[in-house]
């Protein structure tokens, strides 16, 4: 019940429309609700985290609810109180954008008061409510030189629940700092009259626990800062201490040793592809297991946020990227992922079962150290990674080709146990092969990523063209079936006819212009009336860094070397970025998605705007560019003219312009390496 919604201008006038229809249908449905009222410095315009009657005013707000909702008896009033205050009144990210210590106290402060004053209105009201207070629970770690600073973050990240504890007196290392900003007078209230937590919510990520480093050289310029008293980087501890931290394992047996109050991993979320998302999840479940048997009374492991959150990489400055939670809302409404069965065995005691979860988080490998890494200062607190049995693999069909190799380095970097084949492995005109292949290695799924490319040479040989994209890929599929194995086949854009005036959407009817468009629409249509969870994924015009045999790489050569380059103006395609690609293509097999869906990049360019986007991204001469019409290109296989890609079930891949940022790094190497070779040609 945010506070500035229900009553954003007069305190006295309160619209509970919202709240209302949305906490009859949870009361409805037995769902026990813990309501907040100020998420992150939100607040009506009255007001705000520097008001030092913010409190009474919060107070005088809760009775309302209160009042109306006497049935709720579980509150966090004030979520995150000094991670608030550090990222609103410390850092200036949030409102009131204050950056300095006095405020970042006064903030604190005023939180904590704001917490009492709720608790209090509604235990009037209901005495037997809880109090769940969270916050991040990040340790900082450090160098030598950085100790002080170190020991100061490690005293202040609990400052929030002493002072609800009536620990904000003097002696405590802190006290002095919020005296020396006129607080004692509020600290005595505090300590006199504490409202400790009935439970401690914590919140911990990856980047939670943080490093301290005074030499910066070792970083790159935007990451160096410090406290005005010595220069340091401050960086994800994750990224640096060998053997890794325990983070969360560690906050839990640190926080009961000095409260003794039961406890909740009250967020547990993590950004990332798929299989890791879920990793988090059982390694934070785990934690929490060991915790009990280890004496601590941990209550509860929150999946947050069940539907996903927004923005986080942007900290909230601006709009920002989505990430599912349990669910996936992208699409307008809820779609399962593979959080939900996974969650369903947690809390049922079955063993989580997904062979994608067989691998290690990043935060376990090696890859996680991105900086110089430093001793952990703790040995033996890090939980090893204990090799398993034979991990079940993923199948993937065609070494030889672009995306067969991409996936295959996709799967490398996520710890998902694949086996690359090639045609002496898996025939897929041979169907005994293919039975071998999948008796000998069991795969629980198949992603197919053989087929005939070469689009022009297919008018002349459909035959060879059909055998391989239609024929070969449906017995690959149906000997999959038959074996109860997930299956993944690509399709392409050319199988429409490209005569609407809008996006091909995936139940738009397939009306091929030539032989290899109607081979991949006579595979789609073989596949589609197969038993068993079978994803046909159409995707158009990829780009790669990782080979050279792409539209993409082709420009950036040829631009490169000071060659004009061709392109159509004519035809209208989504750019799919081949990682981007392998990526959303993982996560939605892991998912088990399955039936027809689009994978491209928002938005519709024409391969001339294309090539121009992507000079313009690598620092190469658009003007080179030349756009002609695409009957000038002397192709033989007629293409669709407009062929952009949407989606009825998920939202498309990032927008084209955020994947040609992504390119350029590895694309301007290449060109470097092309002007080189032009500039000694030249000589």
């Amino acid at each position: 019940m945010l506070w500035e919604r229900v009553s954003p201008e007069d305190a006295a006038t309160c619209d509970w429309t919202w709240s209302d229809s949305r906490l009859a249908r949870l009361r409805a449905l037995g769902v026990h609700p813990i309501a907040g009222l100020v998420h992150h410095g939100s607040r009506p315009r009255r007001t705000d985290l520097l008001d030092p009657d913010f409190g009474v005013k919060l107070g005088d707000y809760a009775a309302r609810v209160t009042e109306r909702y006497s049935w709720i008896t579980d509150w966090t009033p004030v979520n995150e109180p000094l991670t608030t205050a550090r990222f609103a009144a410390l850092y200036g990210h949030w409102y009131p954008h204050a950056r300095d210590e006095g405020c970042f106290w006064r903030a604190l402060v005023h939180q904590i008061e704001g917490v009492v004053q709720v608790m209090a209105a509604v235990r009037a009201v209901v005495p037997d409510a809880r109090l769940i207070q969270t916050d991040d629970l990040g340790k900082t770690y450090g160098t030598p030189k950085t100790q002080s600073q170190v020991t100061f973050d490690n005293d202040r990240r609990w400052m929030g629940w002493d002072l609800l504890c009536g620990r904000g007196v003097p002696g405590h290392p802190i006290w002095a700092r919020l005296a020396g900003h006129g607080l004692t007078a509020k600290l005595e209230v505090l300590a006199q009259a504490p409202c400790p937590p009935d439970v401690i919510g914590i919140n911990h990520y990856l980047t939670s626990d943080r490093f301290l480093d005074e030499r910066g050289a070792a970083y790159p310029p935007a990451m160096r800062g410090g406290n005005g008293r010595i220069a340091y980087v401050d960086t994800e501890a994750v990224r640096v201490l060998d053997p890794a931290p325990d983070g969360l394992a560690s906050a839990l047996a640190e926080a009961w040793a000095r409260y003794a109050i039961p406890i909740a991993i009250t967020e547990v979320h993590n950004g990332c592809t798929r299989e890791e998302q879920m990793r988090w999840m059982r390694d934070a479940w785990a934690d929490a297991e060991a915790a009990r048997v280890a004496g601590i009374e941990v209550q509860a492991v929150t999946a947050w946020s069940l539907f996903g959150d927004s923005g986080w990489n942007t900290l909230l400055t601006e709009p920002g990227l989505y990430e599912p939670g349990v669910f996936d809302v992208a699409g307008g409404a809820p779609r399962p992922i593979a959080m939900v069965p996974l969650l369903h065995a947690l809390a049922t005691g079955t063993p989580p079962g997904h062979p994608a979860l067989e691998g290690a988080g990043w935060w376990r490998r090696d890859l996680r150290v991105t900086h110089r890494s430093h001793p952990h200062p703790e040995p033996g607190t890090a939980r090893p990674v204990v090799p398993g049995r034979r991990r079940q693999p993923l199948l993937i069909a065609g070494a030889s080709g672009t995306l067969g190799q991409a996936l295959a380095r996709t799967c490398a970097v996520r710890d998902l146990e694949y086996i690359l084949t090639g045609r002496a492995m898996l025939d897929l005109g041979d169907a005994d092969s293919i039975a071998a292949a999948l008796d000998t290695h069991r795969p629980w799924a198949v992603i197919n990523a053989a087929a005939w490319v070469r689009v022009d040479n297919a008018e002349a040989e459909e035959a060879a063209c059909f055998a391989a994209n239609c024929v070969g890929a449906t017995e690959l599929a149906v000997a999959a079936a038959e074996r109860g194995v997930s299956t993944v086949s690509f399709s392409s854009d050319m199988v429409f006819d490209g005569m609407l005036d809008r996006p091909y959407r995936e139940d738009d009817p397939c009306v091929p212009l030539g032989a290899y468009g109607r081979s991949k629409a006579a595979m789609e249509a073989a596949i589609g009336v197969l038993d068993g969870r079978h994803l046909i994924v159409r995707t158009a015009a990829f780009f790669s860094p990782w080979d050279r045999h792409n539209f993409a790489m082709q420009a950036v050569e040829t631009l490169a070397a000071g060659r004009r380059f061709s392109a159509a103006k004519d035809q209208i395609v989504s750019p799919a970025y081949v990682p981007d690609l392998c990526n959303a293509v993982l996560d939605e097999l892991i998912d088990g998605t399955h039936g027809v869906l689009h994978l491209a990049h928002q938005g519709a360019l024409s391969w001339a705007a294309f090539a121009v986007a992507i000079a313009d991204a690598c620092g190469l001469p658009v003007a080179l560019v030349d756009a002609v019409p695409g009957s000038a290109l002397g192709w033989k296989a007629p293409r669709p003219r407009h062929v952009p890609l949407a989606s009825q079930r998920m939202p498309a891949l990032a927008s084209a312009v955020e994947a040609f940022a992504a390119a350029p790094e590895t694309l301007a190497r290449i060109a470097r390496a092309a002007q080189s070779t032009g500039a000694l040609q030249s000589a």
